[in-house]
């Protein structure tokens, strides 16, 4: 946890003081009442939250802090039900749906909230997320908890978020599915960058979950350049599995500056003089990334990653990227391209973990191609076709086949529902070019063809 800059601490300083010289606190003090107290919020809450995604988006390792430094009495308990959720939610939760380790920040939170002066108004507003909390949290942490709490209304009202329902796994699964939806354009991620091989094995899940966050949205990262260097450089840490898995999604998802650039090379040079068994261990790592429905590897990732690496592995690992830097840097469509992977597929067992990662690299590929394509250039897709043709050959893989269906089949519902006049050349065109080919390639079948462009009828109203 980074310390709070000045600058920001100065910014919590003026909206506490701005509440405290306001009309809707003396309203609200004047009253005790819920509706004064939404005057509050209505009031000062925005400019909290403001401040708040600008420390989380710039300088993410600070938002700890800064969660402790609005938590004061100042701000009379405004903003403190969003960061209970923030705190239930950074927790990372293991196969039982339960935190893999006690969540200290959580309590901090919590002792603060039932410790405000303004508990009564922010009890409305936060027992949803002390429920959640709890559901994910060990009977001892909640009892030790509520034990450290002198006032016995506060304790009885802890001891009320206990949730029943809750200790059945299921019911903790789709609980935590509708609560996360409150907090889906928020961004409050954080971590501890680990420096020790049992650090890196106790916050791995927290640093992948942080990282990937990062990575997949468009924050300013420069603020992470000294960690992520650190983390990269640090020899302690390059003999665990979890190294491995943590660079190589730096490596996907960060610009890294030159010094980053320089250790990433060292710290693969540097695990395949230690791990015989390197590409072996590396395409199984590899091979998960692709499956894993948290993380997806577009081509510009990719390409990323294999300009990193660049001849500093294996030779297994060498080849593969040298074959997709080339795949990157003249296209999928590139004879050059279909070329080297025919090769490389062709030294290869088929089922190897070396040709699946191939196959899935270039179906996302694809995939982001055909996303992208308009439909209005639909002829391109027609000649593009010809080149998946040309690795379903190559690869004679059922999976492949399927995927590329897939994407197809998405494209060409999207053209349907543009081009809809029947008579129209542009439909006659996709008609005759989609039951060609889908029948040609085996991905529908005649009756299926014939659904696909049979007009849908609109029932009647019933009179």
């Amino acid at each position: 946890m980074e310390k709070l800059d000045s600058k920001f601490q100065k910014e919590i300083d003026v909206i506490a003081k701005n509440i405290q010289d306001s009309e809707a606190l003396s309203a609200y003090l004047d009253t005790e009442e819920y509706e004064q107290y939404k005057g509050l919020i209505e009031a000062f809450e925005p400019a909290i939250q403001e401040l708040y995604l600008r420390v989380s988006g710039s300088n993410p390792l600070q938002v700890m802090s800064l969660e402790l430094a609005l938590i004061v009495d100042g701000l009379e308990g405004l903003y403190m039900p969003k960061i209970t959720g923030y705190s239930v939610l950074r927790g990372e939760a293991n196969e039982t749906l339960k935190y893999r380790k006690p969540q200290d920040h959580f309590k901090k939170v919590l002792l603060a909230v039932v410790n405000s002066s303004n508990f009564e108004m922010v009890k409305l507003r936060v027992g949803q997320s002390i429920q959640m909390g709890f559901a994910f949290s060990s009977d001892i942490w909640i009892t030790n908890l509520i034990e450290s709490v002198s006032n016995q209304r506060v304790k009885y009202f802890l001891q009320s978020q206990k949730i029943p329902k809750y200790r059945n796994i299921e019911e903790r699964r789709s609980g935590i599915i509708k609560y996360k939806k409150q907090f889906e354009s928020l961004n409050y991620y954080t971590v501890e960058f680990p420096t020790t091989a049992l650090e890196l094995q106790s916050d791995y899940f927290n640093l992948r979950t942080f990282l990937l966050e990062r990575g997949k949205n468009d924050y300013d990262n420069t603020s992470l350049n000294d960690h992520l260097n650190a983390f990269i450089n640090n020899e302690e840490l390059k003999g665990e599995p979890e190294y491995l898995k943590i660079i190589l999604i730096i490596g996907l998802f960060f610009e890294l500056d030159a010094a980053g650039k320089k250790g990433f090379a060292k710290a693969f040079s540097d695990m395949v003089k230690k791990n015989p068994n390197f590409s072996d261990e590396y395409f199984e790592v590899l091979d998960e990334m692709f499956q894993s429905d948290e993380i997806n590897i577009t081509p510009d990732a990719d390409k990323r990653l294999a300009q990193l690496i660049n001849g500093k592995a294996d030779d297994e690992v060498n080849s593969y990227y040298i074959l997709m830097n080339t795949v990157h840097g003249k296209g999928f469509v590139h004879e050059d391209s279909i070329e080297a992977v025919q090769i490389y597929y062709g030294q290869h067992e088929g089922l190897s973990l070396n040709n699946k990662c191939l196959r899935a690299g270039l179906l996302n590929y694809f995939t982001q191609v055909m996303t992208n394509l308009p439909t209005e250039s639909y002829l391109d897709y027609f000649e593009m076709n010809k080149t998946f043709i040309q690795y379903i050959n190559i690869f004679g893989n059922q999976k492949f086949n399927q995927a590329v269906k897939e994407i197809s089949l998405v494209f060409v519902k999207k053209l349907l529902k543009t081009f809809v006049d029947k008579r129209g050349r542009d439909y006659q065109d996709i008609k005759k070019f989609v039951k060609a080919t889908f029948l040609d390639l085996g991905f529908m079948k005649d009756k299926q063809l014939v659904e696909l462009f049979k007009t849908k009828r609109k029932k009647k109203p019933v009179e």
